[in-house]
């Protein structure tokens, strides 16, 4: 996993049978690589569906090259200290940070396993769960002079071991050389190469990688009691460069019974003098083809570490879900959604653009919902931070957003830490404590009070739909969270396979929001239309069914009969990205919110959210002013953030909410912010159906909630 700008940077940027299980006995280090395993037991009871663990308060364990010296005692007394830091901390599940281009270290496995077993003895000490976290794909390979000193600039957080390029010729694990198991360019036969992050790739449909990882997973699982595992960058980083091996192009002709197209082919590749985001014809649909099979490459390497991790829980890392650039490196959430049981957003990274966090509601949401309809596994959002008051705003969003926080500081992510940088459990240990003793809310018990629900199509992702405005239905998913956040709205999503399905959608009433959503398929249509009949409502802005869900244009767009039903509850709208349709639906009163704003700063946004049938507000600061580090920059030459103010004047906010679907004799403001101070709400009837609720966030900068006090 890389920081938060890592993935998003580089879209924007493009620039068992377990071989050799044994060998770990004759080590004199044995007693931790062959502890004895218990039976593992099943991730997901079939009878309560719930996870074997839950992360809530989760946090970075992070390494660095001294920890290959273990033994050694001054690592074993580093490893117990931090474990009951973590402890004192209320952290509950570690997640491992460092050593992470794995195969890299092929050659220390046995002092490597060996300390991550000693980890997780001195963390289950405390209940404290350990998750390894790797990238198995990649190896780095520099290459020149230049490309070495960026590696050893930007990315000194993977820890950085890699081969001497002579070395790296016959560099191999398992007795699978590296060399002979990554992509191919299709521009010039060399090695497949992801340059953002200076790595040579391994192909996931290589039979020889794929046994080589299974075997290492084996082993792995053998010599390292952990509770679970992240197997991050499913992915392909080399992008659409690769991959033209010979296991590639056999499955294409077996799948798709056709041959790849030679680069340079325009009817295939399109204009592939633009930047690479650029490539790729989708009018073609032979490219559509290979998009696709590319996304099933990466997930079915996923089932197969399904297949060896067995019972223990299985994560991946994923900053995006939503973007058409997303094809490119082939991350595909939904596609790997069903051989994953945690999920996880890798959020805000560590410079002042992070303030902005209205932007990232969409994808938090949108991945809340896929872990949701995966039998409501956990989820959680991955937070960066240098300084204290970066760690307060990802964990703020997380409560914001419903989700388990994941902490992280960023050691070695710069060129050089700053000298006042802070170990992770000093900056959450004091939130998470004072959650504990003050507002000890699980995510897992929350259910978010929903009003409107909004449809994000796969089938436009996956087959480039664009309208002629040159905009993809994700830009008009953005554009409506954003204005339902700023009216204090919940709202939750509709994905495809739900879209289709007629009971599931009509299961609910809320107003179900169609913007730009040009490939439907004949099941979702005629799923939509029983939902109108049904009563349901149907806000529309046009395009919508001008192509298939496979994205093959149709002679006459799905609008056009839909719209001459004559449905009263169709209503046409113009799209998010044109105007703003939500304030012209309450403006004629054609939508009534449960809460309204009366008076105070419109700035804070306001989420609804029962916890076993108790009602919860959280207030989330949208004006927050980024205070930058005189000094240091991160990778892209943004300036740090160092501390956050607000630019609100007024924290004297009165509401009029909805008693008929919030109701509350007695509410009380709380914040990390305020310490142990609870403030009473005033809440008034004022009409029939509705009160009056005055909330006081005098001396609040990022987060409260108004609920009902814990009991002492």
């Amino acid at each position: 996993m890389k920081p938060s700008y890592s993935r998003r940077h580089f879209i924007k940027t493009s620039g068992i049978n377990a071989i050799g299980l044994g060998i770990a006995g004759n080590l004199p280090f044995a007693r931790y690589n062959i502890l004895e395993q218990k039976p593992q037991s099943k991730i997901i009871n079939d009878t309560l569906n719930k996870p074997a663990f839950i992360p809530v308060r989760t946090a970075s364990w992070w390494c660095n090259i001294e920890d290959l010296l273990w033994p050694q005692k001054k690592i074993t007394d580093k490893i117990k200290y931090r474990a009951e830091a973590f402890a004192n901390a209320g952290i509950d599940t570690v997640l491992n940070f460092g050593f992470h281009i794995r195969f890299d270290f092929s050659n220390y496995f046995g002092q490597l396993h060996g300390y991550y077993a000693n980890v997780c003895e001195e963390l289950h000490k405390y209940d404290i769960k350990f998750m390894d976290h790797y990238s198995c794909n990649h190896v780095e390979r520099p290459r020149g002079e230049e490309e070495f000193r960026k590696l050893h600039n930007g990315q000194r957080h993977h820890i950085l071991l890699f081969h001497d390029p002579v070395a790296a010729e016959y560099a191999q694990y398992d007795g699978h050389n590296f060399r002979d198991l990554c992509e191919i360019d299709f521009r010039d036969g060399s090695r497949g190469y992801a340059a953002q992050y200076q790595l040579e790739a391994f192909c996931h449909n290589n039979p020889g990688f794929l046994e080589m990882h299974r075997n290492y997973l084996g082993r792995l699982m053998k010599e390292v009691p952990m509770d679970g595992i992240e197997v991050d960058d499913m992915c392909d980083y080399a992008g659409l460069t690769t991959c033209n091996c010979i296991h590639c192009r056999e499955r294409f002709k077996r799948e798709y019974g056709n041959e790849i197209p030679e680069f340079g082919d325009k009817t295939f590749w399109g204009d592939t003098s633009k930047n690479m985001f650029g490539w790729g014809n989708y009018e073609n649909p032979l490219f559509r083809d290979w998009i696709n099979m590319k996304a099933d490459s990466v997930a079915d390497h996923l089932k197969m570490i399904k297949s060896v991790i067995g019972g223990k829980p299985l994560m991946t890392c994923c900053s995006s879900s939503g973007p058409i650039s997303l094809n490119v490196i082939a991350l595909n959430l939904e596609r790997m959604s069903p051989w994953l049981d945690f999920f996880m957003l890798e959020n805000c990274g560590i410079n002042v653009n992070s303030v902005d966090w209205v932007r990232m509601d969409a994808e938090a949401m949108h991945q809340k919902d896929i872990a949701l309809k995966r039998g409501n596994a956990p989820a959680m959002a991955l937070s960066y931070t240098i300084y204290e008051k970066g760690g307060y705003l990802g964990w703020s969003l997380s409560r914001f957003w419903g989700v388990a926080n994941w902490s992280s500081t960023l050691n070695q992510r710069l060129e050089e830490d700053p000298v006042d940088a802070m170990e992770i459990e000093s900056i959450v240990g004091p939130l998470n404590n004072w959650e504990i003793n003050n507002s000890n809310l699980n995510y897992r018990d929350g259910t978010d009070l929903v009003e409107v629900r909004l449809v994000n199509s796969r089938y436009c992702r996956e087959n480039g739909w664009r309208s002629e405005d040159g905009l993809e239905q994700w830009d008009r998913v953005t554009a409506w969270t954003i204005d339902l956040v700023k009216n204090n709205i919940g709202y939750c999503f509709v994905r495809c396979e739900e879209l289709a399905d007629q009971a599931a959608l009509c299961k609910e009433k809320t107003p179900l929001i169609l913007d730009g959503i040009g490939c439907v398929s004949d099941k979702q249509f005629n799923a939509i239309k029983s939902y109108l009949t049904q009563g349901g409502t149907i806000w529309l802005a046009l395009p919508f069914g001008t192509h298939d869900e496979k994205g093959m244009k149709r002679s006459i767009p799905l609008s056009t009969p839909l719209l001459k039903s004559g449905f009263k509850n169709l209503v046409l709208i113009d799209s998010s990205t044109i105007s703003h349709p939500l304030d012209n639906l309450i403006l004629k009163e054609k939508f009534h919110p449960v809460l309204t704003q009366i008076s105070g700063d419109k700035r804070w946004a306001a989420r609804i959210r029962f916890y076993n049938n108790e009602p919860v507000i959280h207030f989330m600061n949208t004006a927050l002013v980024a205070v930058p580090h005189p000094a240091i920059k991160d990778i892209g030459g943004i300036p740090i953030l160092k501390d956050i103010e607000s630019s609100i004047e007024n924290n004297k906010l009165v509401y009029r909410i909805n008693i008929n679907k919030f109701a509350a004799a007695q509410l009380s403001v709380i914040s990390p912010e305020l310490r142990e101070e609870k403030r009473n709400v005033d809440i008034r009837y004022v009409k029939k159906g509705f009160s009056e609720i005055n909330i006081n966030l005098d001396g609040v900068k990022i987060y409260a909630t108004a609920q009902i006090p814990m009991q002492s």
